[in-house]
């Protein structure tokens, strides 16, 4: 689970991570005064790769089979109804990104770019917005009462990775799906994005990164790049969400922000270095809205504009 550090100097807008691995019996928690990001990479692959053993309650494996077989069957169905996004995203992944050593999309064995493959069955997944909903509330640990919602879009990063790897069994891909859900859920409980209008899906984007990169064999360095570049590039905002429009932006959003942290995390594996550190950056969205240095006079700024933004109906650009 992430939690927030009880500490209160030098902490981080996400204040430690903790995560339960064996029947709640071990718990592996970041500091609030360490590097997150290189701690949540370690995670990854410590819980996909093992360490952890699999001895978590049964009723968690049968329900991330569930949850699975849930998201598929309204992926399947959005596009056998030729529902618009996914559609268009499955064609340009078809067309327009062919890779032989990629994923594929639901109902093709053709292979193209993972993120491509990622970005239409996700979008897939969610067009329906009917499968599962988890929200980040935990009153048990003190500070897990953020709140955030999210939902269970996110397995085909653990499928692609599988297809593109050659080497992961069913057993692993559930792990690797539980893990994702962990750091989705545990962010989910100590920061609230929809709190400053950003879109619900960055921290699922982030789990993302982390679980590909450790299904793919990425070095923790390597993992902490493309979290930082998914942090710091490509943050969506809910405008998205705004009055009564429900564009393509609205059901695919989810699975545009994975997309990215995909790519980000295969661009890291190439040698891109990303920001470090990214939870603890002061101009990144975690300490930015939630300053930790200088509290009183950065929160009353931030509180002041969120306050004066009207959030419904129509007005002039600023």
């Amino acid at each position: 689970m992430l939690s927030k550090a009880l500490n209160a100097s030098a902490r981080p807008a996400v204040r430690g991570l903790a995560v339960v691995p064996r029947a709640f019996s071990t718990t592996v928690t970041l500091p609030a005064d360490s590097n997150q990001a290189l701690g949540i990479a370690q995670y990854a692959k410590d819980f996909i790769g093992g360490k952890y053993g699999d001895d978590l309650d049964p009723i968690v494996w049968k329900r991330i089979q569930q949850f699975h077989t849930d998201s598929v069957m309204c992926g399947v169905s959005a596009l056998a109804l030729k529902t618009n996004a996914p559609t268009v995203l499955r064609n340009e992944a078809l067309t327009s990104y062919p890779d032989a050593k990629g994923a594929t999309v639901f109902g093709s064995m053709q292979k193209c770019a993972p993120e491509k493959a990622i970005v239409a069955n996700s979008s897939a997944v969610r067009e329906w917005d009917s499968n599962g909903t988890v929200f980040g509330y935990n009153p048990s640990i003190p500070g897990h009462t953020a709140g955030e919602f999210g939902h269970n879009d996110f397995y085909g990063v653990v499928v692609a990775a599988a297809q593109v790897t050659g080497d992961v069994c069913g057993k692993k891909a559930l792990r690797a799906m539980i893990c994702l859900d962990e750091i989705r859920g545990r962010l989910a409980e100590v920061f609230s994005l929809k709190s400053y209008k950003i879109d619900h899906v960055v921290h699922g984007a982030i789990g993302s990164a982390a679980v590909y990169g450790a299904l793919l064999g990425a070095t923790v360095e390597e993992i902490e790049s493309a979290i930082g570049m998914t942090v710091a590039h490509y943050i969506p905002f809910r405008a998205i969400r705004a009055g009564k429009q429900l564009s393509d932006s609205k059901g695919a959003s989810a699975a545009l922000s994975t997309e990215v942290a995909v790519l980000s995390m295969r661009r890291a594996m190439r040698g891109f270095i990303g920001p470090k550190d990214i939870f603890r950056n002061p101009e990144a969205i975690f300490r930015f809205f939630e300053p930790t240095t200088g509290t009183t006079a950065s929160q009353d700024n931030i509180d002041i504009t969120l306050g004066n933004k009207v959030r419904w109906g129509p007005g002039p650009s600023p």
